[in-house]
């Protein structure tokens, strides 16, 4: 279970137990390896060897793969149908009567969505593993203002909130007697109840955060206490320089290999 407005799933393991900043910072090499790795395979290989093996360590493998596989399926389908479909001109590999899947579109589809992986299980990697409010105290104590912060965890927040909040208005719509299941004009005609409620219950959410911020003096300048303990260690700390310095290189390559070309040219 994940606690309320959170995706972090508690596990005793000992992913759960690396610092926020060592996570982020792994977070921050897979984001620079899957949008500037060359070539097609490179972001699979990196997600077969990198982010299963630690999903599988925090012992969150099995919801771990559920929400992959629901947040990056539809966009991997959309790329395959848009780019394979309407690539223009290219090399046809398979016809179904007047339209035909390019070549070159489906390797530009499987090269987005190798992409796309990454940046998703990374993401969900790091929310799975890591509390909110451990993530907001690192931030601030490494410097960066309280402000920045509360937008970031604010960002993490968001779509459980969302979704915890319309669970409660669909099931207060259900005991009046509103039809939600069925077939599609059925969904459809609940979607008004729904909507309405949660954008005014978003409104009045939002209001209730900031008088909440305010009362804890969240503005106030100067040090503050703070009851979470964050425990870091010599072996944590050499493994993040380790990986700024890979994610440094692959920079580095990618534009030497960006470069290449026209300097031989």
């Amino acid at each position: 279970m994940s606690t309320p407005f959170s995706l972090f799933i508690p596990r005793d393991s000992g992913m759960h137990r690396l610092h926020p900043l060592t996570k982020l910072t792994l977070v921050g090499f897979c984001l620079v390896g899957g949008l500037f790795f060359p070539g097609i395979w490179l972001t699979y290989i990196a997600f077969l060897v990198i982010i299963l093996p630690l999903a599988a360590w925090g012992r969150i493998l099995r919801p771990f793969l559920s929400a992959v596989i629901k947040t990056t399926l539809p966009f991997a389908v959309s790329l395959v149908l848009v780019q394979g479909l309407f690539w223009p001109g290219g090399t046809p590999v398979l016809e179904l009567g007047p339209l035909s899947f390019k070549e070159e579109g489906l390797i530009f589809a499987a090269r987005g969505t190798g992409r796309i992986l990454m940046i998703v299980s990374s993401f969900l990697l790091l929310t799975f593993t890591t509390r909110a409010d451990e993530l907001m105290l690192t931030l601030s104590q490494k410097g960066v203002p309280d402000n920045i912060a509360y937008i970031m965890l604010t960002t993490l927040q968001i779509v459980p909130r969302f979704q915890s909040k319309a669970n409660t208005i669909l099931d207060a719509q259900r005991s009046r007697g509103l039809e939600t299941e069925g077939n599609l004009l059925t969904r459809a005609r609940a979607l008004l109840p729904l909507i309405q409620p949660l954008l005014l219950g978003s409104i009045v959410d939002i209001e209730e955060r900031a008088i909440a911020l305010e009362v804890r003096a969240f503005g106030r300048r100067g040090s503050k206490t703070t009851l979470l303990v964050l425990h870091d260690t010599t072996w944590q700390r050499v493994m993040r320089w380790l990986l700024v310095l890979a994610t440094l290189a692959v920079l580095a390559w990618r534009i030497y290999l960006w470069l290449e070309p026209r300097i031989q040219g």
